[in-house]
């Protein structure tokens, strides 16, 4: 398990990925505290170079462990339960068009705020069905680069459905794809599940990436979120994914920043001690 930070490669509303700064400066100074990856949002992967990005990243010595998409929805509206036939398919070519780049990074693409609502007068059954297809499509089109996507269950007040690990791992099960998991975020989780630890519990089969926030959506440490147990509960699983901040930058990036893994850092030392100091198993025992 690896920490990483998100950044936005672009100006955008959404106020929990840092902004403003040249990106090669931004990953240079999460490599600098110690971050391990550096996760992008990127509204529109035409207006970027995943090249430069991948320089970058290679030069600062940290990875792209996954692309965020959901500025899309956020600045352009683009959704893949629009009732508007063109929108969704603009939605669907937008997550597309991610692939290149994300398979040029090494990264996962998250569908999150871009899977869209069910919209006014649409049935929920019938918003299943949009999405399916598109994310049925998208599945397919990643597989044939060897790449995965993840789904984040979001909280009520941003979105009307798919908020919690179950509903997102009951979405994965009807889809059927297996290049497609999930990703909790602990800012939405502390909203949608009575247990944080046992969610991610039942998120294992797909448990690919998580984001961490507390629970004001600032770094942690900033609210009453206790990461220990979560933190436990995750190297209980296995995961060897990234643990990425998507975060509020207050009361700065640079500050923000170096809270996150100043609060993060010792608790993953701390688990890799433990597992460290175990007796090794004696073979032939018995």
């Amino acid at each position: 398990m690896k920490l990483a930070y998100a950044i936005s490669a672009s100006p955008t509303r959404f106020a929990a990925v840092a902004q403003g700064r040249d990106l090669a400066s931004s990953i240079r100074h999460l490599a600098g505290l110690g971050y391990a990856g550096v996760e992008l949002a990127i509204r529109d992967p035409a207006q970027v170079s995943a090249d430069e990005i991948a320089e970058a990243a290679s030069r600062a010595g940290v990875t792209v462990p996954a692309i965020g998409t959901g500025q899309a929805y956020l600045e352009e509206g683009l959704a893949l339960t629009s009732p508007d036939p063109a929108v969704r398919e603009r939605a669907a070519a937008r997550l597309e068009a991610h692939l290149q780049g994300a398979e040029r990074l090494g990264a996962l693409l998250i569908v999150g705020l871009i899977h869209g609502p069910v919209p006014p007068d649409v049935g929920r059954d019938r918003a299943a069905e949009w999405l399916l297809a598109a994310l049925g499509r998208l599945a397919r089109r990643a597989r044939s680069r060897g790449l995965r996507i993840v789904i984040e269950p979001i909280n009520r007040y941003e979105s009307n459905w798919l908020n919690t690990v179950d509903e997102v791992m009951d979405l994965l099960t009807r889809l059927g794809e297996e290049n497609v998991g999930i990703l909790p975020d602990t800012f939405h989780m502390n909203i949608e599940e009575p247990d944080l630890s046992e969610a991610l519990r039942r998120a294992r089969p797909r448990l690919w990436h998580v984001h961490a926030a507390d629970s004001n959506r600032q770094a942690p440490g900033s609210g009453h979120l206790d990461f220990r147990p979560l933190i436990a509960a995750l190297g209980a699983l296995g995961y060897g994914g990234a643990l990425s901040a998507e975060i509020l930058q207050l009361p700065s990036f640079e500050t923000a920043a170096a809270q996150t893994i100043r609060t993060l850092a010792p608790l993953l030392s701390t688990r890799r001690t433990r597992r460290s100091n175990k007796p090794a198993a004696r073979r032939n025992a018995g």
